[in-house]
């Protein structure tokens, strides 16, 4: 039984959840991601190239799947950009927060009597 007990509270922090969450996500952007180049970015591309063929289904010599891989780059690229414009701005969000300064909490009229008092009792 302390297994399972273990295993469900491992399993419900938040720390995992985040992590599900984000791979779901994931999945879903990178599937957007690649919709859009494969949909909107290459085919004027392609049109550019003078390829009467898809360009995912572009060769060169005997297995080399240049089309391919050309997409997978494309995909990754835009995928890269878009995580680093989502850290840029939580750094950004996070470094305004670390500089809004504090302000110092007004001492209670107790703690305010008790340092008369000690002031007092050093004269």
């Amino acid at each position: 039984m302390g297994f399972v007990k273990e295993f469900k509270e491992f399993a419900i922090k938040g720390n995992v959840m985040d992590l599900a969450v984000g791979v779901v996500i994931g999945a879903a952007f990178g599937k957007i991601v690649s919709a859009l180049v494969g949909d909107i970015i290459m085919p004027p591309i392609n049109h550019l190239m003078g390829a009467g063929q898809d360009w995912r289904t572009a060769v060169v010599g005997p297995g080399i799947k240049i089309g391919d891989f050309a997409g997978t780059v494309v995909d990754f690229l835009i995928v890269a950009i878009a995580i680093f414009l989502v850290v840029k701005g939580i750094n950004a969000m996070n470094k305004k927060e670390a500089e809004t300064p504090t302000v110092p909490v007004e001492p209670s009229s107790t703690d305010k009597l008790l340092m008369e008092i000690r002031d007092s009792l050093k004269k």
